[in-house]
């Protein structure tokens, strides 16, 4: 007994140890997590700061004399709300119609028996490598009347090859013999598909859904081609706008009012940044508690 007691000692012991390995990867880890913190959490302080800050310091880290002027500027004209609630539409209407598009057409090609499965999905496959462009796609939104229509942007961006795949490749993973259990009790494939699949597929569902979101949140090319209305556009559309107009003003400016026009340009473009993560970076936590909690269910294996 003394013997084995030293042996799980000294086995603790070998796994508490610090080598000099570990404080190398604590130390590249540690610089590598700075590299993203310190430019960030200046970008956050410049759209804070004054003119004169700025000036005397690019590299700020935190403002003497703070300011909201940026802010009070960035949302003046209420555009930028306009923004916002174009952006939430557009989520509220795109996410739910392009999880619906995305799972029902996984689960089909993900089914061994389905007809016509791998036909299907090698002419899915080549739209992923060759599309046919910007200008057909105008003009089967212009023969469908859908152009200046938020529908416009929405069908645009409804469907991702790579998501599909993925979320295909989660379904395969998951074990037969719990589908043809359901159909043995007399379950068709849509109740399958909503009372085994999805329960069990909460990691990829909602990783998934980050992607359309974030995918949506950004979305401003497709605005930029099919919508015409100035309170039609999302929020990047919007911030765009205002910071191509900043600039503008900017160089218009005077030789006496150009350094001021220029810095307040700068503020701008940092509060329009900070405005436009913040709501991804406050969104991204509530999935992550749903991505551990799906890896570690996954990896108990029964």
């Amino acid at each position: 007994m003394s013997t084995l007691a030293r042996k799980q000692k000294k086995s603790k012991f070998n796994t508490t140890r610090v080598t000099g390995l570990d404080i190398f990867i604590f130390i590249i880890l540690t610089l590598g997590a700075l590299s993203i913190l310190i430019p960030f959490w200046n970008v956050i302080m410049i759209s804070f700061a004054t003119q004169r800050e700025y000036a005397e310091n690019p590299l700020l880290m935190w403002p003497k004399e703070p300011t909201f002027s940026s802010y009070q500027a960035l949302f003046a004209d209420g555009s930028i709300l306009t923004g916002y609630w174009n952006t939430i539409k557009l989520m509220a209407a795109g996410l739910p119609l392009s999880l619906f598009l995305t799972v029902s057409m996984a689960y089909g090609l993900s089914r061994p028996k389905f007809p016509g499965k791998k036909p299907i999905f090698f002419l899915v496959l080549f739209t992923m490598i060759f599309n046919g462009g910007i200008v057909p796609l105008y003009l089967i939104m212009k023969d469908l009347g859908l152009t200046g229509s938020l529908w416009a942007v929405i069908l645009a961006g409804s469907f991702s090859v790579f998501n599909m795949i993925l979320m295909m490749n989660y379904f395969q993973g998951l074990p037969e013999s719990l589908m043809e259990s359901a159909r043995l009790d007399g379950a068709g494939e849509w109740r399958i598909l909503r009372s085994v699949v999805l329960p069990l597929a909460a990691p990829i569902m909602a990783t998934i859904a980050l992607f359309y979101g974030v995918a949506f949140w950004n979305s401003w090319y497709d605005a930029m081609i099919f919508l015409r209305k100035a309170d039609q556009l999302p929020l990047q559309n919007v911030l765009r706008a205002i910071i191509v107009e900043s600039q503008t003003n900017a160089s218009n400016a005077t030789s006496v009012g150009q350094g001021t026009a220029q810095s307040f340009s700068t503020g701008m473009k940092m509060a329009a940044v900070f405005v436009t993560m913040l709501p991804i970076m406050a969104f991204f936590p509530l999935l992550q508690k749903h991505f551990a909690k799906g890896v570690l269910t996954g990896a108990i294996k029964t």
